[in-house]
């Protein structure tokens, strides 16, 4: 049975028992996943992706399934999914827009009252005065608004069912997004954020340490004494599944490591001194006990120790200190020089003094468009390229503060210069410009990066999603390609210690989508690193291979059919660097257009700002959103001469490609998660979507080749990614989502996918090219594979 389903797979008439699916058949991951579909459809037999990898040979593969009895997991017993009515999903959305307006309008009335008493400042001192008295006071408001929202309109969240679009739903969708807007958010990893959570209602231990900005729920929340949680761990304490929100509790104990890049999802628990690896996730019901180790998706024991760094003398008095110093270089400096500067740009700045005192005639008067020509574009260029001078010199001498290999206590002056590293060498705006071609190497290096020689272009080095510690220990291979959201963690913590090291990538590496990239990672030469693999930091070093899953495992280097598309082309090299010139010409006018027009619509405002000042910020406000979605959706559009895009494997080489990556720099986004405009969005940007669709802040770079179904739930961080690239080969396909499905919080599915009506994708789960979930089935895991249902 399994030859006869591998050979009409492969379109073969037969195949050999002991042929190698990748070396002797030419297979690929799209047609294995194919081949493990047509299996499972046939038998009662649970054949996943990681058995087609571990067993590549019909013989192998068939010896393994004999060991096991027929323990294909049940179909989920279909659920009935909350149903909402189409007067309660438009009353919602309804209730969502008037809160935003008034509470916009509130935060307007308060900065226009301010501004305006910092204004009549007379003299200098007078100003910085009543500048710190401003900033401090609207700080202060910004901050305690989240907190008096949660205990007013929740109270002490408890595990509760919450049905999306219910009124009930509109109260918690207020309180999560006004938490998350706070500006305390900014300063994740502090001791100021730590308070902030306890004012919230989270009990935080003494000397525990938070970089995770996701926390919702946070009565439900208890981290223990000298616990550190690192960066891009998702935990908000709830899930969205069948269109209702659970609420649960996540209980971490003393001295507790959890990992970057990692899901912690309710009804999870952590013992004191217990480890979760990077790239891991913990899934409901799970609890790691006192002392042990685990990794992986879902998590499992290890004796990988992911917590490298010895601890350092960090004592109460110094986080104190610290919060202090925050809390005063807020108000006392950058707040008052804020306040200074904006006064001085509108009263004393010769140009603008003249715009704000002359009448503006609304849109009619040509001089409005002038001036709006002439501020944009000394605010875009001008500012853009000094920008772009202060992060390539600043930050490379604060980096001179800390030397690498060497342990640090957190909270003082080598932690702030090695934070203040991180945000400025972070830039969102360089890396889209010169991302995905051959101009992001010569940026890299800028910043600090290091490449081996010879240096190999491809064209498409890097993509546009990027991010480090320390740009100044990073290393490149020669011949490395890297996708998107690669992470790279040059920094080690604890909840007391920090210390930098070098990352090493090696040479001919490839690297997938969502990677977290550690310091000691064991992975040498010419290895292919799958999407979202958990890098490995223990064993030996792995060259020569390919590295798929969560804990990872090994995996053909590469197979025939994407070495015969990727093969090198160097006189098109050329060609596609005179393209990407273009395309990064493009990139600057078409955001260049954006802030000029919305120069002219603030200017054009003018008038009502100095009559009703709160009502006039509220108006630039949504003319600014407004404007921003359109003026997306219509580039987008425009690039895709509203058309839709159509499945394609291809070079990197190929014109086609080419144009692909100007879509990705330029598309659109769609804003206003978890309420139904996001879903108008959507469907503007080419997305068939259906009814009531509810979206917490899925990303789908090619809108136009995806199909979701009605009344489906897309958590947070979830991805929809319908393309991939492998050695130079690019491919691309649909993927289409049932109707009532559900993609758990940080799942990412990739291209040629179809998920029955009803099916589940858990969360943190990588749900691979060409597989096919059946209805009301539950699939998680990194590569994902069917299971029993998780409890509620």
């Amino acid at each position: 049975m399994l030859a006869d389903s591998l050979a009409r797979v492969l379109r073969m008439d037969r195949v050999p028992a002991d042929g190698h699916f990748f070396d002797d058949l030419g297979a690929d991951s799209l047609l294995m996943a194919r081949f493990c579909a047509s299996v499972r459809g046939r038998t009662d037999v649970s054949l996943s992706i990681r058995d087609v990898y571990q067993n590549p040979t019909v013989k192998g593969l068939a010896a393994v399934l004999e060991t096991r009895t027929s323990n294909a997991p049940a179909a989920r017993t279909p659920v009935k999914a909350a149903t909402t009515r189409k007067g309660e999903y438009v009353l919602c959305g309804v209730l969502q827009l008037l809160l935003a307006v008034a509470t916009l309008y509130l935060g307007a009335a308060v900065a226009a009252a301010g501004y305006g008493w910092a204004s009549d400042a007379d003299g200098l001192i007078d100003l910085y005065q009543r500048g710190a008295v401003f900033s401090g006071a609207f700080l202060l408001y910004l901050c305690t608004l989240p907190i008096l929202a949660k205990w007013a309109l929740v109270g002490r969240w408890k595990p509760c069912e919450i049905r999306v679009w219910s009124l009930a739903y509109v109260r918690f969708w207020t309180v999560k997004t006004l938490v998350r807007s706070s500006p305390v958010m900014l300063m994740t990893g502090s001791p100021l954020y730590s308070l902030y959570l306890r004012a919230l209602g989270a009990e935080i231990g003494r000397g525990a340490v938070v970089f995770a900005r996701t926390p919702v729920c946070t009565d439900l929340l208890t981290v223990g004494a000298g616990t550190i949680v690192r960066e891009n761990c998702a935990m908000p304490g709830y899930r969205v599944d069948d269109g209702v929100i659970r609420t649960g509790p996540i209980t971490l104990g003393d001295d507790v490591f959890v990992g970057d890049r990692t899901v912690l999802d309710i009804g999870t628990s952590m013992g004191d001194g217990a480890q979760l690896g990077h790239a891991s996730s913990l899934h409901s019901g799970q609890a790691v006990p006192a002392g042990e180790r685990w990794h992986g998706c879902p998590a499992r024991r290890t004796s990988t120790d992911y917590l490298p760094i010895p601890p350092a003398r960090c004592g109460t008095a110094r986080r104190a200190a610290y919060g202090v110093l925050q809390l005063l270089t807020l108000v006392a400096v950058t707040g008052p020089l804020g306040v200074a500067a904006l006064v001085a740009l509108l009263t004393r700045f010769p140009m603008l003094a003249d715009i704000m005192r002359a009448e503006t005639e609304g849109l009619g008067r040509a001089e409005l468009y002038l001036d709006a020509a002439a501020l944009s574009s000394a605010a875009f260029f001008g500012g853009g390229l000094a920008l772009l001078a202060f992060a390539l010199t600043v930050p490379r001498l604060l980096s001179l503060v800390v030397r690498p290999d060497k342990v640090y206590p957190l909270y003082g002056a080598h932690y702030w210069a090695q934070m203040t590293v991180r945000r400025l060498t972070n830039l969102k705006f360089f890396n889209d410009l010169f991302g995905d071609s051959s101009y992001i190497v010569h940026y890299l290096r800028g910043l600090g990066y290091r490449f081996a020689r010879p240096i190999v272009q491809t064209g498409t080095n890097f993509g546009t999603e990027l991010a480090h510690h320390s740009p100044y220990l990073t290393t490149v291979g020669s011949g490395t390609m890297v996708s998107d959201a690669l992470w790279i963690m040059n920094a080690d913590f604890s909840s007391t210690s920090f210390r930098l090291s070098e990352v090493r990538i090696g040479s001919r590496n490839f690297l997938g989508n969502n990677i977290a990239f550690p310091a000691g990672a064991r992975v040498g030469d010419n290895v292919l690193l799958a999407t979202k693999v958990a890098v490995p930091v223990g064993g030996p070093l792995r060259e020569n291979v390919g590295l798929l899953g969560s804990p990872c495992f090994e995996i053909p280097r590469a197979v025939e059919r994407d070495q015969a598309v990727s093969r090198p082309d160097a006189p098109r090299l050329p060609a596609k660097n005179r393209y990407n010139l273009r395309t990064m010409a493009i990139f600057l006018l078409v955001r260049w257009f954006r802030l000029f027009a919305l120069a002219v619509l603030w200017l054009a405002a003018e008038d009502l700002l100095h009559a009703t000042p709160a009502a006039g910020l509220l108006a630039g406000t949504a003319a600014t959103l407004l404007f921003g979605i359109g003026y997306g959706v219509l580039v987008e559009r425009a690039l895709l001469r509203f058309r839709s895009l159509t499945p394609r494997l291809c070079s990197i080489y190929d014109p086609y490609f080419w144009w692909h990556e100007r879509l990705w720099k330029l598309g659109g986004q769609a804003l206003f998660s978890g309420t139904p405009f996001k879903n108008v969005i959507w469907r503007l940007l080419g997305v068939r979507i259906g009814r009531r669709v509810f979206d917490d802040g899925c990303a789908i770079p090619e809108k136009t080749l995806v199909t979701i179904g009605d009344e489906s739930t897309l958590n947070a961080g979830s991805v929809i990614q319908c393309h991939s690239l492998e050695e130079g080969a690019f491919k691309s396909g649909r993927t289409t989502i049932g109707a009532r499905c559900t993609l758990g919080v940080e799942s990412f599915v990739h291209y040629d996918v179809t998920m029955g009506d009803g099916a589940t994708l858990a969360a943190d789960s990588f749900l691979m090219k060409g597989e096919q979930i059946p209805p009301n089935a539950h699939w998680q895991g990194n590569p994902a594979s069917e299971t029993p249902a998780l409890p509620a």
